[in-house]
């Protein structure tokens, strides 16, 4: 049994950074691919297709607080071994999308570049951290309407910084990253 992780939000200035891990029977799912490569929609019906077919499914959460107190590379870490906390089924095999092994204190993972192209759990596990993530930003959008979170989830838009740039920060921007700090200090 192979669970596949893979993290999206890495490269946010707010939000947190969510990391999934999928058990996927042998059943084909067509479609799969990086959620990077798929519109919302699509993301959206394959999520809900991967949740009734996995056979265990963790989303791992890190706030921006704790980005910024343990740094992006252990954050990272963090997120993916609470999503594989969660996963229930016996595995003999991780694989974590991209070229860092986050979790090289287990034995059963390695990193494969571009997994989550060509390996259908590493797919699934990047379409649920996509959905999982946006959908968190679009709801707290409400919350913070003068922040445009629902069009640009969080990452370095051009609308976001002029939203920065009218408004100031918020929790949820990661005071670590240079663009914060630099607006943070203008």
């Amino acid at each position: 049994m192979l669970v596949g992780i893979d993290e999206v939000g890495r490269g946010c200035w707010a939000g947190p950074l969510v990391a999934a891990a999928v058990a996927l029977p042998e059943v084909t799912i067509r479609g799969l691919k990086d959620s990077k490569l798929l519109n919302r929609q699509q993301r959206q019906r394959l999520d809900t297709i991967i949740r009734v077919r996995a056979l265990a499914i963790g989303v791992g959460w890190v706030s921006p607080q704790e980005i910024d107190s343990l740094g992006l590379s252990e954050a990272t870490a963090q997120a993916m071994r609470r999503a594989l906390e969660q996963i229930t089924v016996a595995y003999t095999r991780i694989i974590i999308d991209g070229n860092v092994n986050y979790l090289r204190d287990n034995q059963l993972s390695s990193a494969v570049v571009q997994a989550d192209r060509t390996v259908a759990a590493v797919s699934a596990a990047s379409i649920i951290a996509k959905v999982a993530r946006d959908t968190y930003m679009i709801d707290i959008a409400q919350d913070y309407p003068n922040y445009a979170f629902e069009s640009h989830v969080g990452y370095g838009t051009k609308l976001h910084r002029t939203r920065l740039q009218q408004y100031g920060i918020c929790n949820l921007h990661r005071r670590s990253f240079k663009p914060i700090q630099a607006l943070e200090a203008s």
